[in-house]
């Protein structure tokens, strides 16, 4: 294990460079397609035939996305579900038909202007620049996965300049638990994707904030009231992406194209009247803190840019959610920083605070991963003075948004796939190659001071190794689980996502242990 470790380290190194410099690439056409995009809209708003050009380059535009999506279903949405279904064993695309369709899909609608952002292209762009490696390597499909993850976090390392963000966001979201190899490898290869994205893009980071003052302990009241909203509004986002998917696959559509049409032309549409919405957003964060809208502007920016990230996202086209949800955040907390710092008497500066708490507290409510969103956000800022105050949002949006039973979203994307994929794997994941994965024994689960032989496993599965500490122990029937050990188990490539599922119950769910 431990030369299988360096191994990966090394191979992390060179995975994490591959899926940087796909992500770099990546990131600097879409930004030369938003600059096109820019000087069409600027060209319409003189001239009614430049204008009518710009919707024809729209239509192209989406049918050329509706055709690469039908060619590589694999490429629609964010990609984030296919790259964790895959670590699950459940898909097994085709690494480099899928970059070159994603890569150019994505390039088309982020460009085009809808309402979707870089950051889960990129994360399946270096998951599969980390196949294809492992592939030309010829590495077995254990070690595929971890390469995978190498890439995944190398790729949303170069799309934040958030390396540290790009290594939690793997273990706290697509594995789901701490695992010191995947630690090691990832964190190698997000280091070595960051340097190379910071030595094209430069050291600022992705967002900037002026002299950011700490928040009085004593207005904490208003951070755990902002965390309440964020909650329920994490809540709301998650129920009306599901019902965007539900929207688009009851229309009886005639084809991809005539789907792609409503985004595009919306963006035609929006591009003319309330150009702020267009794309990720980026700007608008800037503009936000800087007071440039006032209260009633920014509230119809956040509702359209709401409706119009559901109505890109819902179509399938090639793009993520993370930076448009960041933002959304952002919209939501320039508005109640904009009502309560007057009714607190606080002096307008505070409100880039808002707007960086409520980015963070969003995120926590929707995707999840609380952790991540706190490193995420300040990574992104470069500023780790709000890191408590990051933190009680950040909690405080979870809890509601768990409370109220939200689903979180990648799980819900994930779940989806695999209803339309009948509920089992891809026909492309072989049913004879067999497949190691770690999970480990959480403390006050009912297998904790369980007999191997006492505990119902799963059929076709072997538990195969405990590590308990830095010792690796052999089991046998009689060998005694304890909270804490990390446990190897092997199983067909097909069911290992339905056999994890299973193990969870017993090695992860706390309550009804009979041995504590």
């Amino acid at each position: 294990m431990r030369s299988f470790r360096y191994q990966l380290v090394l191979q992390g190194i060179a995975v994490g460079a591959l899926a940087s410099l796909v992500s770099v690439l990546y990131r600097i056409v879409i930004e030369e397609a938003g600059v096109f995009m820019n000087w069409m809209l600027s060209l319409g708003r003189q001239s009614l035939g430049w204008a009518a050009f710009w919707f024809l380059l729209l239509a192209a535009a989406a049918f050329a996305v509706a055709k690469l999506v039908e060619y590589e279903p694999m490429i629609s949405g964010s990609g984030i579900p296919q790259v964790e279904g895959e670590l699950h064993g459940l898909f097994n695309p085709r690494w480099l038909r899928v970059i070159a369709a994603k890569f150019i899909g994505g390039a088309i609608a982020i460009g085009a202007g809808l309402s979707l952002g870089r950051e889960g292209p990129s994360i399946q762009l270096g998951a599969m620049a980390g196949k294809g490696f492992s592939k030309k390597m010829g590495r077995g499909r254990t070690e595929e996965k971890m390469l995978i993850t190498c890439g995944a976090g190398a790729g949303l390392a170069a799309a934040f300049n958030a390396p540290f963000a790009g290594v939690l966001f793997t273990l706290e979201e697509m594995h789901k638990n701490f695992s010191v190899d995947v630690m090691l490898s990832t964190m190698t290869a997000c280091v070595t994707s960051d340097f190379i994205s910071r030595n094209v893009f430069g050291l600022d980071p992705v967002f900037t904030f002026h002299n950011v003052q700490k928040l009085p302990l004593y207005h904490y009241w208003m951070i755990l009231l902002l965390g309440v909203i964020l909650g329920a509004a994490g809540a709301f986002y998650n129920f009306c992406i599901a019902k965007s998917q539900q929207f688009y696959g009851k229309v009886k559509w005639k084809n991809t194209f005539v789907k792609m049409l409503l985004p595009f032309f919306a963006a035609g549409v929006l591009g003319f009247t309330l150009p702020q919405v267009l794309g990720g957003g980026h700007q608008l964060v800037g503009a936000i803190s800087g007071y440039q809208f006032g209260l009633g502007m920014l509230a119809v920016i956040l509702a359209v840019k709401f409706l119009f990230s559901m109505l890109s996202f819902g179509s399938g086209a090639p793009g993520g959610i993370f930076l448009p949800l960041l933002v959304i955040g952002a919209l939501i907390g320039g508005c109640f920083g904009m009502v309560v710092l007057p009714l607190a008497g606080l002096d307008a500066g505070y409100l880039q605070n808002f707007v960086m708490l409520a980015m963070a507290g969003y995120f926590s409510a929707i995707v999840r991963a609380p952790i991540t969103g706190i490193i995420l956000i300040n990574e992104m800022t470069g500023s780790f003075t709000e890191l408590l105050s990051i933190s009680v949002v950040s909690l405080t949006a979870y809890i509601v948004a768990d409370l109220l039973k939200s689903v979180p979203v990648y799980d819900q994307l994930l779940a989806r796939l695999i209803k339309q994929n009948g509920g089992a794997a891809s026909g492309d994941v072989s049913d004879t190659a067999k497949l190691l994965f770690e999970l480990p024994v959480y403390r006050g689960a009912a297998a904790e001071g369980a007999k191997i032989k006492d505990i119902p496993w799963p059929k076709d599965c072997l538990i195969v190794s405990i590590r308990r500490q830095e010792k690796e122990i052999i089991p046998n029937g009689s060998a005694q689980l304890m909270g804490g050990d990390m446990l190897t188990v092997l199983c067909s490539e097909q069911s290992a996502y339905f056999i994890r599922e299973e193990i969870i119950q017993t090695c992860q769910q706390y309550g009804g242990n009979p041995h504590a």
